[in-house]
């Protein structure tokens, strides 16, 4: 009897290219512009499942902050796709706890919870079937055993996950079939696929760079938006259309296939020359931070401002009102804007739970918090919200207008909220040592210590960060550091 030693204890040949980190077929995709496009789609069919549309209308920040969801979804992507099992264990952690606080009831009172392992493999699935769609659609199918490879490689990542790929197939020719069915049995119209595929195009805020261009930034979404929207619909399966009775535009069928095929002719760029890291992180760099591109960015952007402002005087257009301008540090701010741009994360014009937890889970990404930190923190804001509901839901609906928030401002600056800033202030102390010092400064704020130290104030005590964070929360005041945490899109 011989013994086979040309596999490793992961089951994996020595000349076979790994499942996760460098030589991974996801690896080779990562920088590649037709990934957008393949994105864009895998998302809308994971949003057409009636428990992932549900928990997206209830819970995501899609809507209000995209730039800041794509952010953490492609950092959350590299780590669960890192070489390191160190790293992607951790990650797959994180991503199970967060997923196990979603959970309710969507408009027709059917239960979703996002820990359900078979819409967790739905998921997985999409991922997979959009990259071999675009590559087809590009002119470079695959060929079989590549795309054996990589659908072993979404499987170990469902594997990550759910400790077991069981949910999906195990071989790539029975996967399509599950595929099928799942559209055609399972797959809906849902509100969530609707508005990434209108009125997230439609109404897609500017990045925080661009941000002092809205006139610019209106205008080149008003063309892209119709055109993304389109290619999107001409790609998802014709079944799918067919059941959610998606308009489908004359001529958008070439439109899209010249899509796929533009951005597939990257690939005759020099090597390095697109780095997608790189342009999320420009992305969603905000302009008052100190990193050396944001203020290039910004300068530019600047010039921009004074240029459409000497075209404004002129030629008049009237009609279109610019930015109003920053207030300084501390300023106060109407209840409506601190409403609209802080409070309500999931952008549906109420505060209810899902926003606090919005707020908490963006406060535990930036921080990189595990247990029980995090526990603690998203405990924090629960007892807050609920604090809030007793106080400012004066209709008893189980949510908080705009109009009950600004009858009541005052009544958010109460003990719940001390508390949160609290429970921060000990998440961002990492060595315990009772002040916030630049490094701990930069993680949560990601920008440098602006502290005065000059009077000799080199580190972040904890009652200037709980007044700083009560008063910011409570809607008193504007905030240099806080603002981009809970504003930026």
């Amino acid at each position: 009897m011989t013994t086979d030693t040309s596999r490793t204890h992961t089951g994996r040949a020595d000349d076979e290219p790994p499942l996760f980190g460098e030589g991974s077929r996801f690896h080779s995709f990562f920088d590649d512009p037709r990934w957008a496009l393949a994105i864009i789609r895998a998302t809308v069919l994971e949003a057409a499942h009636p428990q992932i549309g549900a928990a997206l209308i209830d819970n995501s920040t899609f809507v209000a902050h995209p730039w800041r969801r794509l952010r953490n979804t492609f950092l959350s992507m590299r780590r669960m796709y890192s070489g390191d099992p160190a790293v992607r264990e951790r990650e797959a952690a994180r991503l199970n706890r967060l997923h196990a606080r979603m959970s309710g009831a969507d408009s027709r009172g059917r239960p979703y919870d996002a820990m359900d392992r078979a819409t967790r493999a739905w998921v997985v699935a999409t991922l997979f079937e959009s990259a071999v769609t675009m590559c087809r659609l590009s002119g470079q199918p695959l060929e079989q055993d590549t795309m054996e490879r990589m659908y072993a490689e979404y499987r170990a990542f469902l594997a990550a996950l759910d400790g077991d790929a069981g949910e999906l197939p195990e071989s790539v020719q029975d996967f399509w079939s599950y595929f099928d069915r799942v559209v055609e049995d399972e797959l809906e119209d849902t509100e969530a696929a609707r508005v990434i595929l209108y009125r997230l195009f439609d109404h897609l805020p500017a990045p925080a760079l661009l941000g002092g261009a809205p006139t610019l930034w209106a205008a080149g979404r008003a063309v892209a938006g119709p055109l993304f929207g389109a290619i999107t619909v001409a790609s998802l399966p014709e079944p799918y259309r067919r059941r959610a009775g998606l308009p489908e535009m004359p001529g958008a069928e070439t439109l899209m296939r010249g899509a796929y095929l533009a951005a597939g002719l990257a690939r005759f760029l020099p090597e390095g020359w697109l780095d997608a890291e790189k342009v999320v992180e420009l992305l969603t760099l905000s302009p008052t931070g100190d990193d050396p591109r944001a203020r290039t960015v910004a300068a530019l952007r600047g010039r921009m401002e004074q240029a459409a402002a000497l075209l404004r005087l002129i030629t008049p257009l009237g009609g279109v009102a610019g930015p109003a301008p920053a207030g300084a540090r501390g300023s106060r701010r109407p209840a409506e804007e601190f409403f609209r741009q802080v409070l309500d994360q999931t952008g549906d014009g109420h505060l209810d739970w899902p926003d606090l937890a919005a707020m908490a889970r963006e406060l535990s990404t930036r921080l990189d918090l595990e247990e029980p930190e995090e526990t603690r923190l998203y405990d924090a804001f629960a007892a807050w919200w609920r604090e809030l509901q007793d106080a400012l839901d004066t209709d008893g609906d189980g949510r908080v207008s705009a109009a009950e928030y600004a009858a009541a401002v005052p009544s958010m600056a109460g003990p719940a909220l001390i508390r949160v800033a609290e429970v921060l202030f000990d998440a961002t102390d990492k060595d315990g040592n009772g002040t916030i010092d630049a490094d701990e400064y930069r993680e949560l704020f990601r920008t440098a210590f602006h502290r005065d130290l000059a009077t000799g104030d080199s580190a972040y005590g904890r009652s200037a960060f709980v007044g700083d964070f009560v008063s910011f929360m409570s809607g008193g005041r504007t905030s240099a550091p806080y603002d981009p945490v809970f504003t930026d899109s």
